[in-house]
């Protein structure tokens, strides 16, 4: 009897999960939409990435990156990190993004737009600030690559020496 149950309780949550996964693709698949109208402007950014965002009040949750749709700019679990913030807020349909991000590796450029996207929330709804900080959606990651330096072989890594 514990062993059914525990194979239940464990099917529970796995199929919370997949309707969780499938409510994010259906999110992800909004159609194209017009990007008019007043919008509000935020700025983030990661390494060399820089993601200018725009964020348009009464939307139905669509994000449109370089002119593709979020899905398509960024498969897989990048998609995930960009929905963070909005499900963090509970905004995840309410809005619709218009995003620029030029720069850097793909890594590097979800998190410039997360972050861009949490400081237009955080401009349209004051409120949200204690979820973002809380989840550090509002921190601007200040690591850069360093640079060569001459006579070394890298940043820090000097050729091999011999005191003899």
């Amino acid at each position: 009897m514990d062993k059914n149950q525990a194979k239940a309780s464990d099917n529970e949550v796995k199929e919370v999960k997949i309707t969780e996964i499938d409510e994010e693709k259906d999110w992800a698949k909004n159609e194209t939409v017009e990007f008019s109208g007043k919008y509000i402007k935020a700025i983030g950014r990661r390494k060399t990435s820089v993601a200018q965002v725009r964020l348009y009040e009464k939307g139905k949750g669509v994000i449109m990156i370089n002119g593709k749709k979020a899905s398509e700019y960024f498969p897989g679990e990048g998609l995930s990190i960009i929905a963070q913030a909005l499900k963090v807020t509970g905004h995840l349909r309410d809005y619709n993004f218009s995003v620029l991000v030029r720069g850097g590796g793909k890594q590097g450029q979800v998190i410039a737009v997360r972050l861009g996207i949490s400081r237009a929330l955080l401009i349209i709804d004051p409120e949200t600030k204690e979820a973002l900080k809380a989840n550090e959606f509002l921190t601007r990651d200040p690591r850069q690559v360093e640079r060569k330096k001459p006579g070394l072989r890298k940043a820090r890594k000097a050729p091999q020496w011999s005191k003899r």
